[in-house]
C-alpha cells in the first residue's frame, strides 16, 4: 500500500477575519459561528481569573490557554458526546465544550483531587501534567473501542515539545499497526516552555511526524477556529469509518507564560508576542461576525459581562468548598499503610492548616 508523504495545510479564515475562497459548509452556519466565538470568549475570561487567583495565593500553578482557545474549542465541537478525551494540561477550552465546569477545573489546580471527578464527562480522562504519558492512554482507549467495535474515537492533545519525547513516538507506531480510532492533536504554539520549537525539533513540519508510523499527518492554523474543527472534523469520522489514527499539527502562539511558574519576558522578543496578537483566533473571528452583521459591540459587552459573572459565580463555588484534610493524600495507597508513609501522614497532620481552611 502507496502512503502520501505530503502534509497539507488547512487555513479557512485569515488573521484579517477574512474568509478564503471556496467557503467551507462550516462558514455558512451562523450559529455554530456565534457559538465558537462565545465559547472561545468564555474560556479567555475564565483563564484570566484563574491566573488572578494564582497571583493572591488561592490556586496553584495554572497553564494559560490565552491565544490557543480556537485548538480546544474546535476540536471538542467536532466531537460526539461518547467519544474519548484525553487532555494534557492546557486544554480547559475543550474541557468547557465536554461539560466539565470551571469549578472543577479550579478545584484540581488547587491541588483538589475531586476536581478530577467530572459531575458531567464522566468518561473523558483527567488532566496530564506528566508529558507524553497521555498518549500511551489514548491509544489504550482507541484500541478497547476497537476490539469491542464501538464507534467511538478517542482525542489526544499534546504540546510541541512533548511530541520530541517517546511517549509520543511509541505509542503512536502502535496505533497505526492497530489502525486504532484516535486523532493526536498537536498544540503547536511555538514554545516548549523556554525552548523554541526550532531548538526542539529539526523536522519541517511536526505533522510529519506522523508518516513514519503510517499514520496520516496534516498540518492547519490553530488560531483558525473554523479550520481546526474542519480538520479534527475529518480526521474523527475518519478514524470512527475505520480508517486509522490522524496527526493534525495546529500552529499557534502561546500569548502567555508557559505556566504561572515562569516569567516568558525572559526568553521571548516582545515585538514576536506583540505580532502574534494579530493572528490570535477570537478578534478573526469576531471581525468576521461583524462583517456579516451576526454580531455587534453591544452582544460583546454583554457576553463580557455574562462570561465574567459565570466565573466568578464558579469561583465563588470554588472558594467555598471545604478543602480536605492532609490525610486524604494517603487514602487509596495501600490497604494498611506502611510505618515509612505513617510517618509522612503524622508528620503532615502537624503542618496541616486548621480544618475548613480553603486553598492559600
Amino acid at each position: 500500500m502507496g502512503f502520501d508523504f505530503h502534509i497539507d495545510y488547512l487555513q479557512l479564515l485569515s488573521p484579517a477575519g477574512v474568509l478564503s475562497d471556496g467557503e467551507e459548509p462550516i462558514a455558512q452556519d451562523s450559529e455554530r459561528l456565534v457559538g465558537f466565538h462565545r465559547a472561545m470568549t468564555r474560556a479567555r475570561s475564565f483563564d484570566t481569573k484563574a491566573i488572578a487567583l494564582q497571583r493572591t495565593g488561592q490556586l496553584g500553578t495554572f497553564a494559560s490557554a490565552l491565544g490557543q482557545e480556537a485548538i480546544g474549542v474546535g476540536v471538542a465541537a467536532a466531537m460526539r458526546r461518547d467519544d474519548l478525551l484525553v487532555p494534557s494540561y492546557r486544554d480547559h477550552a475543550a474541557q468547557f465544550m465536554r461539560g466539565v465546569s470551571m469549578k472543577e477545573i479550579l478545584l484540581y489546580w488547587g491541588g483538589d483531587e475531586r476536581g478530577s471527578d467530572f459531575a458531567n464527562a464522566r468518561t473523558d480522562f483527567p488532566i496530564c501534567v506528566p508529558v507524553g504519558t497521555q498518549v500511551a492512554h489514548a491509544v489504550g482507549g482507541a484500541y478497547a473501542f476497537k476490539l469491542r467495535k464501538e464507534e467511538r474515537v478517542a482525542v489526544c492533545f499534546i504540546g510541541d515539545g512533548g511530541t520530541g519525547n517517546g511517549g509520543f513516538y511509541e505509542p503512536l507506531n502502535m496505533a497505526g499497526v492497530w489502525r486504532a480510532p484516535l486523532v493526536v492533536i498537536i498544540n503547536n504554539n511555538g514554545w516548549a516552555i523556554s525552548t523554541p520549537r526550532a531548538l526542539g525539533s529539526a523536522a519541517e513540519t511536526l505533522a510529519q511526524k506522523a508518516v513514519a508510523a503510517g499514520v496520516t499527518g496534516r498540518q492547519v492554523d490553530g488560531n483558525d477556529v473554523l479550520a481546526v474543527h474542519q480538520a479534527a472534523r475529518e480526521a474523527i469520522e475518519k478514524a470512527r469509518g475505520g480508517d486509522g489514527p490522524t496527526v493534525i499539527e495546529a500552529l499557534s502562539y502561546r500569548l502567555g507564560d508557559h505556566t504561572t511558574a515562569d516569567d516568558a519576558t525572559r526568553y521571548r522578543d516582545p515585538e514576536t508576542v506583540r505580532a502574534a496578537w494579530a493572528r490570535e483566533p477570537i478578534g478573526r473571528l469576531r471581525t468576521l461576525l461583524m462583517a456579516r452583521g451576526l454580531w455587534s459591540p453591544e452582544q460583546e459587552s454583554a457576553l463580557l459581562k455574562a462570561c465574567g459573572e459565570e466565573v466568578e459565580r464558579e469561583v465563588a463555588s470554588y472558594l467555598a468548598t471545604p478543602a480536605l484534610s492532609s490525610d486524604s493524600m494517603f487514602d487509596n495507597l495501600f490497604a494498611t499503610l506502611p510505618s515509612s508513609m505513617r510517618r509522612q501522614r503524622d508528620e503532615a497532620r502537624r503542618h496541616a492548616p486548621a480544618p475548613g481552611g480553603r486553598h492559600g
